[in-house]
């Protein structure tokens, strides 16, 4: 119960991510930097006297997976958020969220989860409500092209941040880890923005509100949310949940921004959380194993 608790809340919390960037008016990837280098300002003197011990007893191993692992949030971040200046949000929605059935297949190997056909049905269930919403608006030409695959490698990169959070969950907590990779991945970030030649100034007091909000609400809760609840159930589970963003996207577009959900918006949403609950009552003891 405590998992599904964490869970809903990550999903919550991600789901304010779509507003928060839609009202800052700023290049996307001053955005993504400025939403890991203010959560990890916030963090990392939050976690400093965990985190100086466990880098200390690092092994060489696991500190190449957080470096990784700040590798795929950063490239998560940055290559989703610059798709949509090529190809449609649609094309985009889609293949970014194609990291379920990579998270699911990597897991088989490196922990033997071998899913029931009821999750595979879940999954298959839920991708299918996020083809309904955003059916209609899908993209196509050389440009769409390029956006589609910088969003599939940004779904890639969110599934290898997921599995090496699962990977490390026995032998690094949870306060460090997180302080850690979202301060390397803020560095990336930062790096990456100041090498495309981006001011870091200049824009609105409105705008950079929603950078802090994008830090605190979405990072800090959510992806947070998201790093605890893979401590807890399998990966793939996870992934699944997060599923739930554009449904949460929507309706608190409709509260907030007045945005009006069409009909297939809704039976879409009505299928994703239908397919997430699925996958979510195969609790562990339901899988198989090889």
């Amino acid at each position: 119960m405590k998992a599904y608790l964490v869970l809903l809340v990550g999903v919550v919390s991600v789901s304010f991510a779509a507003i928060f960037i839609r009202l800052a008016e700023a290049p996307p990837l001053v955005i993504a930097a400025y939403r890991l280098t203010i959560a990890s300002l916030i963090l990392v003197p939050m976690a400093y006297k965990k985190t100086i011990p466990s880098v200390k007893r690092l092994p060489g191993r696991d500190g190449l997976l957080l470096f990784f692992s700040s590798f795929f949030l950063a490239l998560h971040f940055a290559l989703w958020i610059t798709s949509l200046s090529y190809t449609s949000i649609a094309s985009s929605v889609i293949l970014v969220t194609c990291h379920p059935a990579f998270v699911a297949s990597i897991s088989y190997f490196l922990w033997h989860e071998v899913l029931n056909r009821l999750t595979i049905g879940g999954m298959a269930l839920a991708f299918v409500g996020i083809v309904l919403i955003n059916y209609g608006g899908f993209t196509f030409g050389s440009q769409a092209i390029l956006g589609d695959v910088l969003a599939l490698i940004a779904g890639f990169a969110m599934g290898g941040y997921l599995i090496i959070g699962g990977q490390v969950k026995a032998r690094i907590e949870l306060l460090p880890y997180l302080a850690m990779v979202y301060a390397g991945a803020a560095v990336m970030l930062l790096l990456a923005t100041a090498g495309f030649g981006y001011s870091f100034t200049g824009y609105s007091g409105t705008t950079y509100l929603m950078m802090v909000l994008l830090a605190v609400v979405p990072q800090l809760i959510g992806h947070s949310s998201f790093n605890l609840a893979v401590r807890l159930i399998p990966v793939t589970f996870v992934s699944v949940a997060i599923l739930g963003e554009p449904v949460g996207a929507t309706l608190l577009g409709y509260f907030i921004l007045d945005e009006v959900p069409t009909v297939k918006e809704i039976i879409g949403g009505v299928l994703i959380l239908a397919g997430i609950f699925i996958v979510l009552r195969q609790t562990p003891q339901y899988l198989g194993t090889k």
